[in-house]
């Protein structure tokens, strides 16, 4: 008996470890599961991701659904296109009845002219003119000297490089980069629209001048970066010829400039913003910009609370639960706070000022920072590592309340970002670094013409026809012009 007594506690024990192991696999593959169904408001993925690698995010609306049907509804204002001034009409075509529409009599040409009642009915019709290439031949005569007996060959106007002018090649630059159109597609709708045939190598030569022509403005946004009071930095995955690459976006308050790097490290940003940003750098918690920042800066909102609604999800522990509850409920508070000061007097609490905002929100965040003090040994990781980021880096999620022009979010790196994402998908990244450095130039000045509400295909047939005049491109630091 004691011999059976002995077997059965081995036996026991080796089912008791067995069982461990199988709840601590449970466990892993409920996590691995929980990951691979987060969507784009627990997790960094994109919006385009939910449903197909991710759970469907829940875009249901908290109101109860109306009753009304789709549409203007009666008594709202209506909204038309209105007549274009007359000086903008390109033709006039006067109409008049070719009889009395009650006894049939004809109308004469007299009646035409003295019989008019009141002011025509003004009808205008929009149309496209048929377009054609303007194409000018240049001749090159060559004249002989009669005091030396040599010949002379006139030689080309500077401007005429190459064979495409400066419209031209800001139209292909355009549709390429703000477009996003891959060169085929460039190709195919010049050929349609403009009867224009070009080759790819045309399309590729086109899209490098553009990029030396607009070299000298992005390297005087480089060299103003660092001397911005508020800059959103993010980056992204990118591809040259296969090999891994980041995407870098800087936001400043009236520019953007977008840099390709080989890694996604502090390096970058101290070749970027200098060896000490004097600035405040908004970004998400990406170790990098820990290393590399030691001032001043604001941590993202958005992606902290996609973090705790992962973990919420996620974990299954107690202090998961507890934890992401009262975080949640105190980023419901602080935001309540924050939009009532951003929306101004119009709100029924309206907040006087920023002071008045200051002291309004000392109490949430001495509670985010007791919350994040309460779970720093928490024995779930994903507890842990936010209480630890709210403990450790609690002033730099407060610094939007106290400092004028930084958001609580770093939505404009990310907006900025989004348009090269978009390129990238469809052109599959570069093929080299002159193609690297052509596509951050072409983007940063097409963005930034965004940004200051410039026109960006003037813009880049003014910097095409400044660099083959050789003369300076326009500055995108000076002030730009309303439009």
């Amino acid at each position: 008996m004691e011999r059976e007594n002995e077997r059965l506690r081995g036996d026991i024990e080796k089912l008791r470890q067995e069982l461990t192991e199988s709840e601590k696999k449970v466990t892993d593959l409920e996590r691995q599961l929980g990951l691979r169904q987060q969507n784009s408001i627990t997790s960094s993925k994109p919006p385009s991701s939910d449903g197909l690698a991710g759970k469907q995010r829940d875009r249901g609306s908290r109101r109860k659904k109306s009753c009304r049907k789709a549409g203007g509804q009666p008594g709202h204002p209506g909204h038309w296109r209105g007549l274009a001034p007359a000086e903008r009409v390109n033709t006039v075509a006067p109409l008049y009845p070719s009889q009395c529409r009650h006894c049939e009599k004809p109308f004469t040409q007299r009646d035409r002219t003295r019989g008019v009642r009141g002011t025509p009915q003004r009808h205008q019709v929009t149309e496209l003119p048929q377009i054609k290439a303007h194409i000018t031949e240049y001749q090159c005569h060559t004249l002989g000297c009669s005091a030396c007996g040599q010949s002379t060959q006139a030689d080309l106007p500077q401007e005429t490089n190459g064979n495409f002018g400066p419209e031209l090649a800001a139209l292909i630059a355009y549709l390429t980069v703000t477009c996003r159109m891959p060169r085929r597609v460039v190709l195919e709708t010049l050929e349609q629209v403009l009867r224009i045939r070009l080759s790819l190598g045309s399309v590729q030569s086109v899209w490098e001048e553009a990029s030396e022509a607009v070299a000298a403005p992005y390297d005087e946004l480089a060299r103003r970066l660092p001397e911005e009071p508020v800059v959103n930095s993010d980056e992204t995955g990118y591809r040259t010829n296969a090999e891994k690459r980041w995407l870098w976006a800087l936001v400043a308050s009236n520019f953007v400039l977008y840099k390709v790097a080989a890694t996604r490290g502090a390096e970058v940003l101290t070749q970027l913003l200098g060896a000490v940003f004097a600035g405040i750098l908004c970004s998400d918690r990406c170790p990098s910009y820990l290393k590399y920042h030691q001032g001043a800066a604001q941590f993202c909102w958005a992606h902290f609370k996609r973090n705790i609604l992962g973990a919420q999800e996620i974990a299954k522990t107690t202090d998961a639960e507890r934890f992401c509850r009262d975080a949640l409920a105190l980023h419901a508070r602080l935001f309540r706070l924050w939009h009532r000061f951003r929306d101004g007097p119009e709100q029924k609490y309206p907040i006087a000022d920023r002071q008045d905002l200051i002291a309004k929100s000392l109490p949430l965040q001495k509670k985010f920072f007791a919350l994040g003090e309460r779970y720093l040994d928490s024995g779930d990781k994903d507890v842990r590592n936010l209480a630890t980021a709210l403990f450790v880096h609690c002033e730099k999620f407060f610094v939007f309340l106290e400092k004028e022009g930084v958001e609580p979010t770093n939505n404009a790196a990310e907006r900025a970002l989004r348009c090269a994402v978009q390129w990238r998908k469809t052109s599959f990244g570069s093929r080299s670094a002159t193609g690297e450095i052509a596509m951050a130039r072409l983007l940063t000045v097409t963005r930034t013409c965004r940004m200051q509400k410039r026109d960006s295909l003037d813009y880049l047939a003014t910097a095409i026809r400044a660099h083959r005049a050789m003369v300076s491109a326009p500055s995108l630091l000076a002030k730009a012009p309303t439009t």
